[in-house]
């Protein structure tokens, strides 16, 4: 629809019509609301899909494209609140094409775009705090146990523990959330 090929995407939402039909997932009907809604401009179709989503970074696509048609249909109050809600998605996720869409369009439905809150991190206690921040400065489990008078076993049980409460699996994405809930972001040369 973007591209302006409307037979092409109507031709692509029936194909997905069927295949979604056997798929039958709340997510597979939540991308068939998203599809419906770019093809017949529906914004209940989207409203429908992000009921539906299970899938946090889909969501956040879902939101991305409502709060552009609200914008676009002269709606930015009603825009704002889907784009900050993608905005922060995909800035957490470290997806920064779509955190750059993302801001733009905020910022042109009339909203600066602050930092996304703090609130993750917020789930860590002032100890796996210190240790997450040692990671994001590139430290060793050895390192940061030298540092905090810890055993490495110690600090490899603390990751262990804090990986599920911010949604993550790995070191590099533990750095990366850090750094991006301690980075100001000052424009788009951030992103």
């Amino acid at each position: 629809m973007r591209a302006g090929d409307e037979a092409g995407a109507r031709a692509a939402l029936e194909a997905y019509k069927q295949w979604s039909a056997h798929a039958a997932t709340p997510e597979s009907r939540a991308l068939l609301a998203r599809c419906r809604g770019l093809a017949d401009s529906a914004e209940d179709a989207f409203g429908e899909a992000l009921r539906l989503h299970t899938n946090p970074f889909e969501a956040a696509r879902t939101a991305l494209l409502l709060g552009e048609r609200l914008r676009r249909a002269q709606r930015p109050g009603e825009a704002r609140a889907h784009l900050r809600t993608a905005w922060e998605t995909f800035e957490q996720a470290g997806a920064r094409p779509w955190a750059r869409r993302a801001l733009e369009e905020l910022r042109a439905a009339g909203e600066s775009g602050q930092a996304p809150p703090a609130a993750v991190l917020d789930a860590l206690t002032p100890q796996e705090l210190r240790i997450a921040g040692l990671v994001a400065d590139g430290l060793s489990s050895r390192q940061i146990a030298a540092r905090l008078f810890l055993s490495p076993r110690t600090v490899e049980y603390h990751l262990y523990k804090i990986y599920p409460k911010l949604g993550i699996g790995s070191r590099t994405d533990l750095a990366r959330l850090v750094v991006l809930q301690k980075a100001p972001v000052a424009g788009d040369d951030m992103l």
